[in-house]
């Protein structure tokens, strides 16, 4: 397939040639400054400027970028902030051994490029971890990612995230602007996979599941299917299991406000605050767990109608999702609570049932909202850590 790239100008990362003069842009901006301030606040501007431009020697692209700045910040995220961020990638080696038949899958990983699907549980580390997790499992490079428009509330961060490999997915259109953006943004996909041999991750659906109950929009995958055939992305489901959500209470919050009054809408600074909380919260064991890529068994359900075809990818890729959880006491512990029994104790301890008690009340402490309903926010935060067991137990069985 031909491609422009200027038209996708309007969504793109920045390209090599745009990173030196993005960095100057970044550090002139005002907001930008007063943000570094607030973590150095003893080192004057000059200084801080001086020290990022030494820091930005070298730097050429986009990749040269996230492993020169961001690299260093999430692992120190991991390390401050989790109890380890683990990776199991023997799906994707073993489907290369089974297309190669060389005996060492690794090899084939400095070839291969993945657009990776999966649930949903951080605005900003989902792929963020991905990336530090590609580069100590030796793939070639990270991913780009789509990142909406509505969270590019200041110039500076749309001028961060374009330098850190993301394309914008615009928000708030009409039905006729939507079909538009979706068709450019899939031939974007299309392009960075097959032409500029990047990794692509999206989320299996706009948003986070408030609930956990991880499924993949059958219009996400409508999406990624307008800009060419499916195969040539290479799509594989990835599932990411956190042991604790930081924002948990902040989802439970909301659904409290939205039963409340069905018109609330997050504000901006709600987003900004989700991911604030995010980064910095308490998150216990993170895993990520890739499935095989969907090629080994996509033409299983070439001879579907194309609706139904969609429906049955959708519900495959979500059995590998579900089927991919690394499962915790707490949520052992979170679906015993709500079925009112304790048939899956053999799967944690009375310390761990106090340790989780106490964390859900530290949670629910953080909520000050009007006409605060501690039950139905308790059993909110139950049902987000139930509901990836439920899924999972549902798969086995």
């Amino acid at each position: 397939m031909e491609y422009n790239i200027k038209e996708f100008d309007e969504i793109r990362p920045y390209e090599p040639s745009e990173m030196k003069q993005a960095f100057n842009d970044l550090l002139n901006d005002r907001q930008f400054s007063l943000m570094l301030k607030g973590f150095v606040p003893w080192l004057p501007k000059g200084v801080r400027n001086g020290l990022l431009k030494l820091a930005f020697i070298g730097v050429k692209t986009p990749l040269d970028f996230q492993l020169r700045f961001m690299k260093p910040i999430v692992w120190h995220i991991i390390r401050k902030h989790t109890d380890g961020c683990t990776f199991d990638d023997t799906a994707i080696s073993n489907q290369l051994l089974a297309v190669s038949q060389q005996p060492k899958a690794n090899s084939q990983k400095l070839t291969a490029r993945y657009t990776f699907v999966s649930n949903h549980r951080d605005i900003v580390l989902d792929s963020a971890f991905l990336d530090v997790l590609l580069n100590k499992h030796h793939y070639p490079t990270t991913v780009e990612i789509g990142i909406g428009d509505n969270l590019l509330i200041y110039p500076w961060i749309k001028r961060l995230v374009r330098m850190n490999k993301a394309f914008t997915v615009r928000r708030g259109l009409t039905a006729h602007e939507m079909m538009r953006s979706s068709q450019l943004m899939s031939r974007y996909i299309h392009y960075a996979v097959t032409q500029k041999h990047e990794n692509i991750w999206i989320a299996q659906r706009e948003g986070r599941a408030k609930d956990s109950d991880d499924r993949t929009q059958d219009s996400v995958l409508k999406m990624l299917a307008m800009g060419g055939d499916l195969r040539e992305l290479n799509i594989v489901p990835l599932t990411i299991s956190y042991e604790y959500d930081p924002c948990d209470y902040l989802k439970a919050q909301e659904m409290q406000q939205k039963r409340d009054n069905p018109s609330f809408k997050k504000s901006r600074q709600d987003d900004l605050d989700n991911m604030q909380t995010g980064i910095f919260g308490y998150k216990g064991r993170v895993h990520y767990h890739c499935a095989a890529p969907i090629n080994t068994w996509i033409d299983e359900l070439a001879a579907l109608p194309r609706n139904e075809f969609y429906h049955e990818l959708a519900d495959r890729m979500d059995r590998e999702i579900h089927r991919g959880y690394t499962l915790y006491p707490c949520n052992y512990i979170a679906l015993d609570e709500l079925e009112g029994g304790n048939g899956l104790a053999d799967h944690y301890t009375q310390q761990d049932v106090e340790r989780f008690n106490s964390y859900l009340q530290g949670q629910l402490d953080k909520i000050k909202i009007p006409n605060k309903d501690d039950a139905f926010l308790r059993t909110a935060m139950l049902t987000m850590y139930a509901n990836p067991l439920r899924n999972y137990l549902r798969i086995k069985e």
